[in-house]
């Protein structure tokens, strides 16, 4: 939502795909998580990264480029070696909200018009890596119990292990506080200019005003018509969701999961 609202200000572009996970593990692909360290952006791999980012600058012409990858939140710290003079949103959600629409998409149909649209942004030495490890997901789903994939969003290090011990739902719960505290650690320590948090509650509810709030910290200018029509879409639908697809006996199991992250992100 929020990566959408900022690339349809002007100068401001993305990829033509949701994430670009791809990208960001060339030179790294056969690593067994997500939680790159800031040594490994070896020069060959900051240049390969720098080098789409400009990819997209020239084709579209932008100022800036916006990037929404979710696997980014467990390696901010490898990201920034990349990506020296990036800027960081931190758009926080209520955990059970979004621990809801996880479940969800580990046991998601595949959509193949995604896929494809992902799939144009593989690297091709990187390309039989990744058919593999499709054909394998997509295959343990049919297999598995809960009719879920072996593997969904970003990789922690010893998910797998937990993955054993755990429930998916309690995976799920973990995957989002790993997620969360992994990338504030890194993010509250840079300096104001290069960080800033949003509250997904507070940008639904009232997306012109913290928008506004949004451009100014970037420093885009941006009229009372501008705003009005980058936030059209906006709804506060999904607010409460996770609470309305969790009951009550899944909620109690997976607090003491995530109460602290809960608490560190302002929700009590």
């Amino acid at each position: 939502m929020l990566r959408d609202v900022l690339c349809s200000l002007p100068g401001m572009d993305t990829w033509p795909c949701d994430e670009i996970n791809y990208i960001w593990r060339h030179g790294n692909v056969r690593y067994p998580s997500d939680e790159f360290t800031p040594e490994m952006a070896r020069p060959k791999v900051r240049k390969y990264i720098r080098g789409q980012f400009d990819w997209v600058a020239r084709k579209y012409r932008s100022e800036s480029v916006v990037e929404k990858t979710c696997a980014n939140s467990l390696r901010v710290g490898f990201v920034d070696q990349v990506l020296p003079d990036a800027k960081y949103i931190f758009i926080r959600r209520n955990g059970f909200d979004a621990i809801g629409s996880i479940i969800k998409r580990w046991k998601a149909s595949v959509d193949l018009a995604y896929l494809a649209r992902k799939a144009r942004f593989v690297p091709l030495s990187d390309l039989p890596y990744y058919a593999g490890r499709y054909f394998y997901n997509r295959a343990y789903k049919l297999l598995s119990t809960e009719k879920s994939l072996a593997f969904w969003g970003p990789r922690f290090d010893a998910m797998q292990e937990l993955a054993r011990k755990y429930s998916l739902e309690e995976l799920c719960a973990l995957q989002w506080k790993k997620c969360v505290d992994r990338a504030l650690d890194v993010l509250e320590k840079m300096p104001q200019h290069r960080f800033i948090k949003v509250e997904y509650e507070d940008f639904v509810h009232d997306p012109e005003e913290q928008l506004g709030h949004l451009s100014d910290w970037l420093g885009i200018s941006l009229g009372p018509k501008a705003l009005k029509h980058a936030v059209a879409d906006v709804s506060a639908h999904s607010v409460g969701k996770g609470y309305r697809q969790l009951d009550d006996s899944l909620i109690d199991r997976l607090s003491p999961l995530i109460r602290d992250t809960q608490k560190r992100c302002g929700y009590e």
